[in-house]
């Protein structure tokens, strides 16, 4: 190999351009090495065989250790610096920048001429895109070594560009994927951009297409084999770039290498590592009958979308059932085997004992879950929906007050109680609104001593939201009892970043020895917003001992703004009630639970019991219920007492262990004590990005156009952050013992 060593003066460097000829130039030279030279292998043998070596071979410099004679070097002008090789220094410097502009210049026209050169493609064909937006368009993909260029179609102009993907800085993976076909996936590992800043023919804006993500790309092949084929060449190219790049011919026209590349060392590359993929040979892009598209694939169409794979969502059917008690006083008439039971109960508590921890009989127990029961509030949610649109704050509380009064008018035939949720209970529903939006629900029994449900209820299309925890507890009179359900709501309605403050009355149940067992609401309740200034109480009144018919749920109530009345409230929580305008005088109707409002009540959704977790309440309670509905009380009492029991050797299980018990969807606020959803999300609607919200696995998320960032917040006006951690509960109030 004949060395370029013009400018060296040294001895050392004679001595290696004496030997220099002693090397064989090119394979089949018919040259050979001397006998004592085939001693040892220098690096001048090597070095033609590694890869962009031009500039360490024509560069001056030691280039072997090994044949150096430094027995004739005078080492008096090793010791002192002689004028002369600082000049050589000098031209070596200049002589090695010469060849650094030359090698990348070549390197640079390399990558251009196969940029350019059709006959240098690995693989073409029609490839789906996934924009940034998530959706699809359809591109023709052309590879090349070490790129990956994108056109809107196979003509492959400049018009057509839409950009180039630097594959040295890629790596490939393949993503599943649902639909038919193959997805797979270029990404940098460092989160860089993957993209060219320039095209083939310098172009520096692509053909316009939706917006594509900076630092990765996601492809859909139109089937396994076609997936396949483009999985193994990309694997190829981004392995070997550096190899498949290098130009057949060197332009310097000096036979510096033992070993190049020729298109017929590409075809026999390929041929061995594509195993299905062959190329013709006039150089066309490869393909293969199992990677051609149908006609319909094959469409140009730039605009041409397809919307991502839907998330995965928990399936729902509705609920037409519905069971209304009789208005006016909600009273039980006992049997006389019943009443036995009531008194064997009696014997066993004191007034004033709380009531939570002693086993009811069956023959009061309603057929469904007191998580279930808790929804009986959101049946006319669609009022909220109004409410956010109001722009008169006044107008706002009038609308809450008004779904407020909603949820109470629903009474159960008879006098009856929902089954004490069991430590772990899950329930979910939603409501669809007459706009198509959804009112999810999600509840879960977080303690069971003391009983504690928690629920999160969320319509962000709507714009309000509600979160809850209830401590549910009793007392004992003697001759009646008082369901008390501690705690206060907060309403949020998220654009307006308003929240409404209420608590509930508690339920009375009286005629438990003497008289007629009936149940009715009493005490006082507040529903206040602190960022208007409004301010409603309502009084829920009980029927005195001596009273008439038409004093039994008896309501009153005021609306302020501040210490002002601005309009009061009479009627009955079970029918009509009226408002009056303090400063007009006019009276109206406020609230008519009429046949046409009740048909108006939207419709439950429920999952499909075969679809629901074994702790799911209608589940759970299935066989309870079934015997309630079929009147056989004694199968109902054996089904709950198994229940009861399972729950009991739970608790003395973790007991045992010293361990606690882990809520699946809730957490407790250390500061407030307080349950909050672990995924509420209380972003205001955004309509330009969100499109629905959905709930899977009781996880409720919105669907978007592009992703965004999870904010914890009530709003975008203004927040309170420990009014976000409270826990409202919901606006419904049943009878526990």
């Amino acid at each position: 190999m004949a060395h370029s060593n013009q400018g060296v003066s040294s001895p050392a460097a004679s001595h290696i351009n004496s030997d220099s000829n002693n090397f064989p130039a090119t394979p089949g030279s018919g040259k050979t090495l001397k006998s004592e030279d085939r001693k040892t292998r220098t690096l001048s043998n090597i070095l033609p065989k590694l890869p962009s070596n031009d500039s360490l071979a024509n560069s001056p410099g030691v280039l072997s250790f090994d044949n150096l004679d430094f027995s004739s070097v005078d080492k008096d002008r090793l010791q002192t610096p002689d004028p002369s090789s600082k000049l050589t220094r000098k031209e070596s410097y200049k002589a090695q920048r010469k060849n650094y502009r030359r090698e990348k210049k070549r390197v640079t026209n390399e990558l251009l001429s196969s940029l350019k050169d059709p006959s240098e493609i690995v693989l073409a064909d029609w490839l789906k895109i996934r924009g940034t937006l998530k959706s699809w368009t359809k591109l023709w993909c052309v590879l090349k070594p070490g790129l990956l260029v994108l056109y809107k179609s196979p003509k492959a102009k400049s018009s057509h560009w839409v950009g180039t993907i630097l594959l040295n800085s890629c790596k490939v993976i393949e993503r599943p994927s649902k639909k038919d076909g193959f997805c797979f996936k270029l990404y940098n590992p460092l989160d860089q951009s993957i993209w060219a800043p320039r095209g083939p023919e310098n172009e520096t804006i692509g053909a316009v297409v939706q917006p594509l993500p900076s630092s990765y790309s996601i492809f859909r092949a139109s089937s396994q084999a076609s997936g396949m084929c483009w999985l193994d060449a990309l694997e190829i190219s981004i392995r070997n770039n550096t190899a498949l790049v290098r130009s057949v011919s060197n332009k310097s026209g000096s036979a510096n290498h033992e070993t190049q590349w020729n298109e017929a060392d590409y075809e026999k590359h390929f041929d061995h590592d594509l195993d299905d993929v062959s190329q013709p040979d006039n150089g066309a892009h490869l393909s293969t009958g199992d990677c051609e598209m149908t006609d319909s694939d094959s469409d140009i169409s730039a605009k041409e979308e397809e919307i991502d794979e839907d998330p995965p969502e928990t399936p729902y059917i509705p609920v037409p059932e519905e069971e209304f008690g009789g208005a006016g006083a909600q009273v039980e008439e006992l049997g006389e085997e019943n009443k036995s039971l009531i008194w064997y109960l009696v014997k066993q508590v004191r007034p004033g004992m709380d009531l939570s921890k002693v086993v009811l009989p069956t023959f009061i127990l309603e057929p469904r879950s007191f998580l279930d029961k808790l929804t009986d509030s959101y049946y006319h949610v669609d009022i909220l929906s109004s409410a956010v649109l109001e722009d008169d704050a006044f107008t706002r509380m009038k609308s809450v007050v008004r779904w407020y009064l909603s949820g109470l008018y629903k009474k159960p035939k008879g006098l009856k109680k929902p089954y004490n949720p069991i430590l772990g209970e899950t329930f979910r529903c939603y409501w669809l609104n007459p706009n198509g939006s959804k009112t999810f629900y999600l509840a879960e029994q977080v303690s069971h001593h003391p009983p504690v449900s928690a629920f999160y209820v969320s319509n962000r299309q709507d714009g309000y939201s509600i979160s809850a925890s209830i401590l549910a507890r009793s007392k004992f009179y003697g001759n009646s009892t008082s369901a008390i359900l501690d705690g206060t709501a907060v309403l949020t309605l998220l654009p307006r970043g308003e929240n409404y403050t209420l608590t509930v009355p508690y339920a009375h149940c009286k005629g438990i020895l003497v008289g007629t067992l009936s149940m009715e609401y009493g005490g006082k309740v507040s529903i206040d917003c602190e960022k208007t200034g409004y301010y409603t109480e309502i009084e829920f009144k009980l029927k005195p001992f001596l009273g008439r018919a038409d004093q039994m749920n008896c309501i009153s109530g005021k609306l302020k703004l501040g210490n002002e009345t601005l309009a009061t409230l009479e009627g009955y929580w079970d029918g009509v009630i009226t408002l009056k305008d303090k400063r007009t005088g006019e009276q109206s109707t406020f609230w008519d639970p009429t046949k046409k409002v009740r048909k108006s009540r939207l419709m439950r959704h429920t999952v499909p019991i075969d679809k629901q977790d074994e702790f799911e309440s209608e589940k759970l309670w299935q066989h309870v219920s079934a015997a309630i509905l079929r009147d056989d009380m004694n199968a109902a009492t054996e089904e709950k007492t198994l229940l009861e029991e399972a729950q009991r050797a739970r608790s003395k299980e973790r007991k045992a262990k010293c361990e606690d018990w882990l809520t699946a969807h809730f957490q407790q606020d250390l500061k407030t004590g307080q349950w909050v959803y672990k995924h509420a999300d209380l972003r205001p609607w955004d309509p330009r990005n969100d499109l629905y919200q959905y709930e899977y696995d009781y996880v409720i998320s919105t669907r978007t156009k592009h992703p965004t960032p999870m904010i914890r917040t009530s709003s975008i006006i203004s927040v309170d952050p420990q009014q976000v951690r409270i826990a409202p509960f919901l606006l419904n109030f049943s009878v526990i013992f």
